[in-house]
């Protein structure tokens, strides 16, 4: 195979270090990017053989493989790049598991989801099933516990199962919108620690947007019987705009509940109604049945810019800056590729692998949307994009059904292909579905390009290397256009890192920043609008986030729900900025800001109070000070237990103390302490106290005014949440919250 040098940014060199390289025993990484690329290419390409391809067409099939992921063209699903050519042999993203109305059904999906989490991929589950909350239990004469309980078990689970030792799993959770238990599954995240390793989703159907258009009741119906459900004698049929109401104030609040339209994605499911979507994977763009996988690369479009652009080449006309051609080639080989991923995967459970097989949904998709909208000089939300978005992803959906077309003559047709759409209308197809539009946000670090079909979240960002080191991040687009136009300085790359938005630059040309658009800079309204646009042509779903400021009203949020469903989206998700209590990191500090946190002055005299609580290493005695009725300081006392264990509580106490005068809100200091185990846990008034440090959040808890899940205490900084991995800024983007620094995303 021939190889080449591949250039990474350093911010991509650390994450592929991080993530992807593999080690030995002792942890030293023994492996170079390109020496990764050859590795991946050809252990997907020895599928080949499976169809009678021999050493020759193997080679050839891998050199492509190689050449498209080291031009930074195309790129696989983080697993795929971590374990093909390894012994772990996992390649998918994430699975959809069923979770039946029985206590085996239940605990045997727990017991697969730890399989799939160890095995590095995320979950998807239907709670619908579920018999709701006090329903008869005709085995044990007892009642149920609902939907709700059973997700919290879920969520346990993940919490002890990490992803090669390193990070939990995550795990989408939906309910249907007619389920008796809606109203409590809504509001279930208010609680910021009850159910921390779940997206939520409602999955409403058009009965329900029927319902609420004409402002009437539908029915809540019990799972067990499909009819109404039935209280006291009486069945509960319930105004769709009060369950409306609640879903946009639980999203105006926290973020979720997202929107499934579960009608609308199985309309659009091939294998319907043969088989049922019913769940999607963690990020919701991937619609699954159950047990189905999904298997997913991305192109990047930035790099399909012609250079130079046309002579007569205009903003108005962006298409014409296309290189379509090569943008063929590149589908067809993505095609290629995932379809292989298929045969060379090693799936953690025999039921996936036997549905994956009967299906082979693939889902080929875009990154570098921002990236390719910047080099043809397009504004983000301009008629233009949205034209040149609808033209690309019906370009690349064509491509890839026609190139599957292809793959059948030659593979064969997907087994369910009988029972499918394609059957019906007689088309051959290899692959069930071929595109899905994920949020990349690991990957396409590593590509050097922005996220999915996002805008790009900031121009430039600092990002924390070393103790008192700081290293500036600029857009290398944006630095490119400004040491070409003269006017780039460092003083105005701090200006740009301190800014979500560059709009009120006035240094800079008013054409770039028309340009580098970011998401502060486009109206919800625009958001929805590209989303719809790529939706149009895509056989899943797209994952996106739709942005809103601080100050927007839960109006806002409503009619953005209702103008997703009006313009064909299959989901939705929205953010609100420093709608999370535990937001404590800002790319743009509050203006006269510095971007250190300011340590507020002890005062001569504070009050407070003393509780004991006793642990497994005796009576602890914590002291809470408090400053205009929040907690400002912590000391806390043990006894009798040794010098080592007072040290380390002392140790814990200054940086509780040190955190809670630097700002850091009390219940996102709380959400890190609670639940950490130690080697002598015990119960104090009825509660498991679990270390020291559970034991001084659970006085904190008590004693600060705030219940878990209600924001108390000084405002939080705006626009990001701490990565638990590298402590870097992480942001809402594509469904997910990920860190540009290390990689990590909570999807």
């Amino acid at each position: 195979m021939q190889t080449r040098e591949i250039h990474m940014s350093p911010n991509a060199m650390a994450v592929m270090k991080r993530r992807y390289l593999a080690r030995d025993a002792s942890g030293r990484v023994i492996e170079t990017p390109v020496e990764l690329f050859v590795r991946v290419a050809r252990a997907i390409a020895e599928a080949d053989r499976v169809y009678g391809g021999d050493d020759a067409q193997v080679e050839r099939t891998a050199q492509a493989f190689f050449n498209v992921m080291a031009d930074g063209d195309f790129l696989p699903n983080s697993p795929t790049l971590m374990n093909a050519g390894r012994a772990l042999g996992q390649l998918s993203a994430c699975f959809v598991l069923p979770v039946g109305d029985s206590m085996e059904e239940i605990f045997e999906a727990v017991k697969q989801a730890a399989l799939i989490h160890k095995s590095g991929g995320g979950t998807g589950f239907a709670f619908s099933r579920l018999r709701p909350r006090n329903a008869r239990v005709r085995s044990t004469s007892g009642v149920a516990s609902g939907p709700v309980s059973f997700m919290e078990v879920f969520n346990h689970a993940t919490e002890a199962v990490k992803q090669g030792g390193t990070r939990r799993g995550a795990n989408m959770g939906i309910l249907r919108v007619d389920h008796p238990d809606i109203r409590e599954f809504i509001s279930c995240k208010l609680d910021t620690g009850r159910i921390t390793n779940f997206n939520i989703s409602v999955a409403v159907t058009n009965a329900f947007m029927e319902a609420l258009e004409a402002d009437s009741k539908y029915a809540l119906v019990n799972p067990q019987t499909g009819q109404a459900h039935v209280v006291e004698g009486e069945e509960q049929w319930v105004p769709a705009r009060e369950i409306f109401d609640l879903i946009v104030e639980q999203a105006w609040l926290t973020g979720e509940p997202g929107i499934v339209f579960i009608d609308r994605m199985n309309e659009g499911n091939p294998t319907f109604p043969f088989e049922q979507i019913e769940a999607t994977n963690p990020c919701g763009e991937q619609p699954l049945p159950p047990y189905d996988s999904c298997n997913l690369g991305s192109i990047n479009l930035g790099r399909f810019a012609r250079e130079p652009l046309p002579g007569d080449y205009a903003p108005s006309d962006p298409a014409a800056g296309v290189d379509w051609e090569r943008l063929a080639g590149v589908v067809r080989t993505g095609v290629h590729f995932l379809d292989n991923v298929i045969d060379q995967n090693k799936f953690p459970i025999p039921e996936i692998a036997a549905q994956t097989r009967r299906n082979r949904r693939i889902g080929l998709g875009v990154m570098g949307w921002a990236d390719l909208l910047v080099r043809l000089r397009v504004p983000y939300n301009s008629e233009a994009a949205f034209a040149l978005g609808e033209r690309v992803m019906q370009f690349v959906h064509s491509e890839a059904r026609n190139h599957s077309s292809e793959l059948a003559k030659t593979r064969g047709k997907f087994p369910n292909w009988e029972h499918s759409l394609f059957g019906r209308e007689g088309i051959a197809m290899r692959n069930a579905t071929v595109t899905t539009v994920a949020p990349t946000g690991t990957i396409s670090i590593l590509a050097g390009c922005s996220s999915g079909i996002e805008p790009y979240y900031a121009v430039a960002f600092e990002r924390n290397i070393m103790e008192g080191t700081r290293l500036t991040e600029v857009n290398p687009l944006f630095e490119a256009a400004a040491r070409r136009g003269g006017f780039y300085s460092d003083d105005l790359i701090r200006k740009v890192a301190e800014r979500r938005s560059i709009s009120d630059l006035a240094e800079i040309p008013e054409e770039l920043r028309a340009t580098f658009l970011t998401a502060a800079d486009i109206s919800p309204e625009d958001h929805i609008r590209m989303q719809a646009q790529f939706q149009k042509h895509c056989d899943s779903s797209v994952s996106k986030t739709i942005n809103f400021a601080e100050s927007a009203t839960r109006e806002a949020v409503r009619t953005a729900f209702r103008q997703a469903y009006r313009m064909g989206l299959k989901g939705i998700t929205i953010y609100r900025d420093n709608a999370r209590p535990n937001q404590v990191l800002s790319a743009r500090p509050a203006a006269g800001a510095t971007v250190a946190p300011v340590v507020m002055e002890r005062p001569a005299v504070l009050e407070g109070i003393t509780e004991k609580i006793r642990t497994g290493y005796g009576n602890l005695y914590v002291t809470v000070n408090t400053r205009q009725g929040q907690p400002f300081e912590v000391f806390a006392h043990i006894g009798k237990s040794g010098y080592t264990t007072m040290a380390d509580t002392e140790a814990i106490c200054r940086l509780i103390s040190l955190a809670l005068r630097s700002h850091v809100p009390v219940e996102a200091i709380i959400r890190q302490l609670r639940g950490i185990g130690g080697a002598s846990q015990t119960f104090s008034g009825g509660a498991r106290v679990a270390s020291i440090p559970d034991a001084i959040a659970q006085v904190l808890h008590r004693h600060s005014g705030a219940e878990a899940g209600v924001r108390g205490g000084a405002a939080p900084e705006p626009d990001g949440e701490i990565c638990p991995e590298c402590g870097g800024l992480m942001h809402a983007e594509a469904g997910c919250f990920s860190c540009g620094a290390c990689g990590y995303s909570n999807c």
